[in-house]
């Protein structure tokens, strides 16, 4: 039983899990998914369309006809992750299809690996089936495979991510996602919450909200109302509380109406949680990444929001290290997480990536440099989070259990954690009778950096 430490890159999804096994002499389909949430969302949904057209998926490099990669292209060193996980596919496989984000630079991707069978950029489901059909025709038996589509899940059957929207509107200068994904494109809301509402009624008991840019969620369809249901998060939010799953908001960027988020927390209808890209705090490195300079007032609304709904947890991701970063701003950085105190917090290293415009900007910070300034920023978040956690024990919650183990030891998480990204609680015994996906009631015995120990309560 391991400790589990914050994420440090924003840019990872817990990893695929494929279950089906494919009927003898089915047509086969392997997925290796790289990358955040939102991609895993996209390797789902077009698996989906597979399984509809009678395709079996493969859990294996050798039991398929062809594998899909799925790709991130966030930072250098996650595009170097997909050419290797490619390059593992072609040498186990041979007959690999490239979709994802790296898959917007398909000349890249050739340059590296010429024997790939096709490539295709981000959400672009028709070219990833097209490119299916011609390395492997389907071979559906009409009496097996042709049914209607139930989603292919690769989290858990208890939770489940659920994209809102594609794209983002933001220019930050250190990412290319918009350049791969385009502006923002709102989901219609009556569309989520059918999802949701089927999600919920096959078993999932938590729905992690994701998107680019959730906060800006129907901006671009001018908040948009049909069939009853407007197009924006405060109504998606409360909307989606009502159908009683655990509802936990990803990627919501600090604008002034997200406070109008907080009552509805406090009311118990979405997870008193935040995950909040605030980047940096000082504001002369936030205006270099193009970011709102407003750390100030950022730290008024956390106090705002704190005082509505005493419970709220946030988390969120830094960069250090950016172009031009002094010890004086980082110090601010610093500072400014002594005030705020969040709950959960992690951090990477400023990369440079192909086409970012942060690339060309003066005074790069050498790597000495940027993992000493890791170190100490990790060391002070780590220290604010133990004794975050320190302050639980003693107290009554709720948490759902992810996994129980062979010596019955059960992996819970608490309100307060994502999957994967957070930390964990564990329950070493007593936990004969419950099963994966149980939301129970735990007292905290012990905490340390980033987890939990606790006991059931027996009411």
């Amino acid at each position: 039983m391991s400790q589990n430490p914050p994420s440090l890159r924003p840019d990872l999804a817990p990893r695929a899990k494929l279950t089906d096994t494919p009927r003898k002499g089915q047509p086969t389909i392997g997925m290796v998914s790289l990358g955040c949430p939102k991609a895993l969302v996209d390797s789902e949904r077009i698996l989906t369309r597979l399984r509809a057209e009678g395709y079996g998926i493969s859990p294996d490099y050798t039991g398929a006809d062809a594998v899909i990669v799925n790709t991130c292209g966030f930072l250098d060193s996650a595009k170097a992750e997909s050419l290797d996980a490619i390059g593992e596919a072609l040498a186990e496989n041979g007959r690999v299809i490239v979709t994802g984000c790296l898959g917007a630079e398909p000349d890249y991707i050739r340059e590296h690996h010429p024997r790939i069978l096709a490539v295709t950029g981000p959400h672009q489901y028709e070219q990833v089936l097209d490119a299916v059909h011609a390395a492997v025709p389907p071979s559906p038996d009409p009496f097996i495979d042709l049914l209607p589509a139930s989603g292919v899940s690769l989290t858990p059957r208890h939770y489940s991510y659920l994209k809102i929207s594609e794209g983002c509107n933001h220019k930050c200068k250190f990412c290319i996602i918009p350049d791969m994904r385009g502006r923002l494109a709102s989901r219609p809301a009556h569309a989520v919450l059918r999802e949701a509402e089927k999600l919920v009624e096959n078993g999932v008991k938590e729905l992690l909200v994701i998107s680019q840019d959730t906060s800006a969620y129907g901006v671009d369809i001018k908040h948009a109302e049909a069939n009853g249901h407007r197009a924006h998060i405060t109504d998606l939010a409360r909307d989606l509380g009502a159908l009683g799953a655990w509802v936990r908001l990803h990627y919501v960027y600090p604008y002034p109406h997200v406070r109008n988020l907080i009552p509805l927390m406090a009311e118990g209808l979405v997870l008193p949680y935040l995950d909040i890209p605030f980047q940096h705090a000082h504001p002369e490195t936030l205006r270099r990444m193009a970011r709102p300079a407003a750390a100030a007032r950022t730290l008024d609304e956390i106090a705002a929001w704190r005082s509505v709904c005493p419970d709220l947890t946030l988390r969120s991701t830094f960069i250090v290290g950016y172009p031009g970063e002094t010890e004086a701003e980082f110090q601010t950085l610093l500072d400014w997480l002594d005030e705020a105190q969040l709950d959960r917090v992690g951090c990477f290293q400023y990369e440079n990536v192909a086409g970012a415009r942060s690339n060309d900007l003066p005074d790069h910070v050498a790597d000495e440099i940027k993992q000493d300034r890791w170190d100490r920023f990790m060391e002070k978040a780590q220290g604010i989070s133990e004794a975050k956690l320190a302050a639980k024990v003693g107290q009554r919650i709720d948490v759902i259990i992810d996994d129980i183990d062979s010596d019955g030891i059960a992996t819970c998480r608490t309100k307060a954690d994502a999957p994967e990204i957070d930390g964990n609680l564990f329950i070493d015994e007593g936990t004969d009778g419950l099963s994966v996906g149980d939301i129970v009631s735990v007292e905290v015995d012990e905490a340390g950096e980033y987890d939990l120990w606790a006991s059931l309560t027996r009411t």
